[in-house]
């Protein structure tokens, strides 16, 4: 059986880029049973409610729905059971410093395997207030419209 290279996106949390103001990024391996790995090569996942939360410098991943895998037997996995993320130590100590000041979380952005190995991106994150969220999708609306201006006046230099 070839190698697999490259990266192959799973699960992705969009909603987490709208809803936080991303600080910084680590990417983390995932101690994960058999079934879970089988599900995950399924391209089944859900980083919606997830989390990571540092204890005794460790780093776990609470609420990421891992479905059970359709042809596991009495070995199959819990959907929602609390993993652990494969961090150096002092991004362990880095993430402990930063998410302790008030408004910071970690959360999840990306499930993907990388060179045949599932791992996690996740980013140390500031909560936006609302009218943050709304100013970001002004500024979004605003540079779609003029590059569609942009384009639109080169069709007629062109033409």
């Amino acid at each position: 059986m070839a190698k697999e290279k490259g990266r192959k996106l799973i699960a992705q949390n969009k909603k987490a880029r709208h809803d936080y103001q991303i600080l910084d990024t680590y990417e983390a391996g995932m101690v994960l049973s058999g079934t879970e790995v089988k599900s995950l090569r399924q391209g089944r996942a859900s980083l919606v409610d997830g989390f990571v939360q540092l204890d005794g410098h460790e780093a776990w991943l609470h609420n990421v729905h891992v479905p059970e895998y359709s042809q596991g037997t009495w070995t199959n996995h819990s959907a929602r059971r609390k993993r652990k993320l494969l961090l150096h130590r002092v991004e362990i100590d880095k993430l402990e410093a930063k998410s302790q000041e008030t408004g910071h979380t970690i959360v999840p952005l990306a499930l993907y395997f990388k060179d045949g190995r599932a791992k996690v991106e996740i980013a140390l994150a500031r909560g936006k207030k609302e009218y943050d969220k709304r100013q970001t999708l002004r500024e979004k609306q605003d540079r779609r419209e003029a590059e569609r201006t942009i384009s639109a006046i080169r069709r007629k230099q062109r033409a």
